[in-house]
């Protein structure tokens, strides 16, 4: 419903008069007849933001990021940016994006992002895909002096990254407490959209603890606040002027904004700031098991009342929950004394939780309700895998231009073999269809080993023929063909 000529304030008036309502059969009986009730108005208003965007601007800066390789994880959910006319299914997309087309090397490419001060010492924070892979990164202030900026530390895992630059009596944000936030509540972001610098949008917050695909760590903020390229790094701030989240992704199919953005919040943020600043890196505790959301069939089956908690599909071998005694079909509704109402609600309470300390769990098994204890582990970086595939080759050999990791223990299976994907470049293996998140098996009928396996197979594949690509996507398998470009002949 819309209301013409009221674009700040809306008046709503409510009126329930009924005490001289007749119907056509009859007056109605007095068991039936309603009291007459005065007219309840509600009134809402939409806030003057200019106060709190003009104390917090100044804190708010600018990224442009150089680099012989793309942002990493451009492009999340399908094999083509085309969303548009892709029939099987919506992108999350993350900013800035990827300028060059190159055929089998990444071209130097550019991007841009948003960031913002926390100490007057020049340590900003910002998002990690906006300087990942960056050989330059420069900061802009708002009274428009650029600094060049080293990374402290960055964290895929939860998209987040931690820069200084050399200065000094910066102005800065003040942190809010997110856990005051309340859907619906008017919150704000300041950003740098398609590099258009301190531009201010409004909106509100539409969830909480949103999780999303392939961000198993981070319990979203979703609003409607409109982010586009460049606002990714920028903070979202609450009524108060105070920063509660870092806006880091958007759900588009076009690439710009639908209505649809998500934020770090900012107590996962600064827990993640504090690891970077110690120690160069982030550490999460980890059970070692497969969680599964609980339907309401599967809650008949396991005699629980409603579907509620996170039902275990599988235990690692030798992993901290295989030590404590968890099995396949436990059902865990709490942790640590904070309830586990949906699969996704663990994660981040187990990854948020020091590697080492001992945990007190609620589980469910055969319909009774029991506490295991259990002693966290560390959870494996993926990072430390085979990740050179993404480089220029120095030999003219051929390369899928994608950067690869080896499989954590959990997600081998039976099998001991197979890389897991996690950048892609443009090239012969984002035309064929690889994604981020996919489990490379065999290449021309090959079993893949390994990230030097995968390698070796690349080098030996003859060019101009599609050659089938074996992969791993979500629960299915599917084969892709690739076709490696002909090597340049040499000018002699």
């Amino acid at each position: 419903m819309s209301f013409p000529g009221t674009p700040k304030k809306l008046t709503l008036a409510i009126a329930l008069a009924t005490s001289s309502a007749v119907l056509a059969i009859g007056a109605l009986s007095p068991a039936l007849a309603f009291d007459s009730a005065s007219p309840v108005r509600v009134e809402m208003t939409v806030p003057d933001f200019s106060t709190l965007v003009q104390q917090n601007a100044a804190a708010v800066v600018n990224i442009t990021v150089t680099g012989k390789s793309a942002p990493a994880v451009a492009w999340r959910g399908m094999p083509t940016p085309d969303a548009e006319n892709n029939p099987f299914g919506e992108l999350f997309k993350q900013f800035p994006m990827p300028r060059g087309k190159g055929q089998g090397m990444l071209t130097p490419t550019q991007g841009l992002g948003s960031g913002f001060i926390l100490s007057s010492d020049g340590y900003l924070i910002t998002n990690h895909h906006v300087v990942d892979g960056a050989e330059k990164i420069t900061v802009k202030l708002n009274d428009k002096r650029e600094f060049p900026a080293k990374v402290i530390g960055g964290d895929p895992q939860s998209d987040l990254a931690l820069l200084k630059i050399a200065a000094t009596d910066l102005p800065t944000v003040t942190i809010g407490d997110v856990d005051s936030l309340k859907v619906g509540q008017w919150v704000f972001a300041i950003g740098a959209p398609f590099g258009l610098e301190r531009t201010a949008t409004k909106g509100i917050v539409s969830a909480l603890g949103r999780s999303l695909p392939n961000d198993t760590y981070v319990p979203f903020i979703q609003t409607d606040v409109p982010i586009n390229p460049g606002n990714s790094g920028g903070p979202l701030f609450d009524l108060n002027g105070k920063v509660v989240g870092v806006n880091s992704q958007i759900f588009s199919r076009s690439g710009g904004y639908m209505g649809l953005s998500f934020a770090i919040p900012m107590n996962v943020a600064m827990t993640v700031v504090e690891q970077l600043k110690t120690d160069g890196h982030v550490t999460r505790g980890w059970m070692g098991v497969t969680l599964q959301e609980v339907t309401q069939d599967l809650a008949r089956s396991f005699n629980l009342e409603q579907p509620r908690g996170a039902l275990v599909a599988d235990v690692s071998a030798d992993g901290p929950a295989a030590k404590a005694g968890l099995k396949a079909g436990d059902v865990i509704v709490a942790y640590a004394g904070k309830p586990v109402d949906d699969s996704a609600d663990l994660p981040p309470l187990v990854g948020s939780t020091k590697p080492g300390a001992n945990r007190a769990l609620t589980v469910i098994r055969d319909g009774q309700e029991r506490e295991i204890a259990i002693t966290l582990g560390q959870l494996p970086d993926q990072k430390q895998g085979e990740l050179a595939l993404n480089s220029a080759p120095d030999d003219d050999s051929p390369r899928l231009n994608i950067a690869v990791a080896e499989l954590p223990a959990g997600q081998r299976g039976q099998s001991e073999g197979g890389v897991l994907v996690q950048q892609v470049g443009p090239g012969v293996a984002a035309e064929a269809g690889v994604q981020p998140g996919d489990i490379l098996v065999s290449l021309n009928n090959q079993k893949i080993k390994d990230a030097a396996h995968l390698r070796q197979l690349v080098k030996e594949l003859p060019p101009g023929k599609r050659t089938p690509l074996l992969v791993k996507r979500n629960d299915g398998s599917l084969y892709l063909a690739v076709e490696m470009p002909d090597r340049p002949k040499s000018a002699g």
